[in-house]
């Protein structure tokens, strides 16, 4: 039988901005989904996230555009490493330093051998990424304390930069999963699905009147 699509919101609380997405989990999952924020310049970010049965990520595109410039980028495991590619039209940096901000530099990766051992993807001030690491891992069941070391390929927003990074996921009991990457730590609250309800100093999830 068909899957009814199914969406979810999130409100900012670092910055002005909101996400929804909709998605289904047919077969692992898929999902469609738009983030505005004012923060460091106003700009909306699109997304498509595919992934297989297991969770892993098997193909993310990601748009986004502001006042007189857009970025997109593409990626997709091939071959045991990553197929990374990115477009610009406009000009992302211009409209940094005339807001007071530094440049963002270019979008994608140089060298996408960095991102080799990566299984998923992470778009910067999104909730609904973590998700791929608490589902794939089974997380939002599993003892207390259970954790695991991954590395993601995490998409900055809105520059699209695509940098190699390693965050640890640990599970703390029904309802929660610790996040941290580097010096940051995050508790964040999930439902029995392991969709984020709430991300501290990020985002909750705002249900419907």
């Amino acid at each position: 039988m068909p899957v009814t699509p199914k969406s979810l919101f999130w409100a900012r609380m670092d910055a002005a901005g909101t996400e929804h997405v909709v998605f289904d989990e047919n077969s692992g999952l898929g999902a469609q989904g738009t983030a505005l924020a004012v923060d460091p310049i106003p700009y909306t970010c699109r997304y498509r996230l595919t992934t297989g049965s297991d969770w892993a990520t098997s193909r993310l595109e990601v748009e986004a555009e502001g006042a007189g410039w857009q970025r997109t980028v593409r990626l997709e495991p091939a071959g045991g490493r990553w197929r990374v590619t990115a477009t610009e039209r406009g000009n992302l940096d211009a409209a940094l330093r005339a807001a007071g901000h530094p440049p963002a530099g270019l979008p994608g990766t140089d060298d996408p051998d960095r991102l080799a051992g990566a299984t998923d993807v992470d778009l910067g001030g999104s909730p609904l990424f973590n998700t791929l690491a608490v589902r794939r891992l089974g997380l939002a069941s599993a003892t207390p304390g259970t954790a695991h070391r991954i590395t993601v390929a995490w998409v900055l927003v809105p520059s699209l930069t695509v940098l190699p990074t390693e965050q640890v996921y640990t599970a703390l009991g029904p309802g929660r999963v610790r996040f941290a990457s580097g010096t940051f730590t995050a508790d964040l609250d999930v439902d029995p699905d392991g969709w984020v309800i709430h991300y501290p100093g990020l985002a909750d999830r705002v249900a419907p009147r």
